[in-house]
């Protein structure tokens, strides 16, 4: 089966369908990692979107804030005006799909979640530390996750002792495909909607499940496009100038 894994659209859809036009013909099914709002103009363009795919879909942190599951003072002050913008723009619709989803599952031999496996909704693993630990928590020998917005690989592996290894992103920059051995992994496509690698260009990535081959993608988008509907509805200035530099 071919896969087209996606994370952290957060209502960028100038962004989302950019990655659907540049992926097309090379998937089959799409696993969504979660976050598919807040932040951006279009939650229910979005939520549409991606129904219109066969898909595995998760729920991410500001999709359960949007919910009311997250209080949205845990959030900064321009993540929480933009998560109350959306919860009054989201339509009923959209609302019962972000409902439906879970944070974590499994489809062997893989879990996803958004966050970790330890903690689906929000925990950042950005360090060899924080994956260690992660790896007792899933027993699928690779694990996907998004929420940082940034690609990595955690790889763990077991000479004289246990090790966690950071992998570098010369696959994400060359688009080189890489194959999922016999080391268990932690991998992280980045962000569709709102990268935060100083890349603006928005990523994903391809999986052959059969043949266990990984290739990370980027793609430019018009980021005008998102940045002006931001503008039309009030949106932090920050929020919107964030999106050309990838942070």
């Amino acid at each position: 089966m071919r896969v087209l894994i996606i994370s952290d659209i957060h209502a960028n859809l100038a962004a989302f369908e950019a990655v659907l036009a540049d992926a097309a013909g090379h998937w089959d099914i799409i696993w969504f990692l979660g976050d598919l709002v807040g932040y951006g103009p279009d939650p229910n363009e979005c939520v549409t979107e991606l129904q219109k795919h066969s898909h595995i879909g998760l729920s991410g942190n500001h999709d359960q804030a949007v919910l009311g599951n997250l209080d949205v003072k845990l959030f900064n002050r321009e993540a929480n005006y933009a998560l109350n913008w959306t919860r009054e723009t989201l339509n009923e619709e959209s609302r019962i799909y972000l409902e439906s989803v879970p944070s974590k599952t499994v489809t062997e031999p893989f879990t996803l979640a958004h966050a970790s496996p330890r903690y689906p909704v929000w925990e950042y693993i950005i360090d060899p530390t924080t994956a260690a630990e992660n790896f007792d928590w899933f027993q699928t020998p690779y694990c996907f996750v998004g929420h940082t917005h940034v690609p990595v690989i955690f790889e763990e592996r077991h000479n004289t002792h246990r090790e966690i290894f950071m992998r570098a992103p010369y696959y994400m920059e060359a688009g080189v495909p890489f194959i999922l051995g016999e080391d268990r992994l932690i991998i992280n496509p980045g962000s569709v909607g709102q990268p935060r690698d100083s890349d603006p260009r928005a990523a994903y990535a391809l999986l052959d499940t059969e043949e266990l081959i990984c290739t990370f993608k980027r793609v430019d988008y018009p980021i005008s496009v998102t940045q002006r509907r931001m503008e039309k509805f009030g949106m932090p200035r920050r929020l919107i100038e964030r999106l050309a530099h990838g942070v």
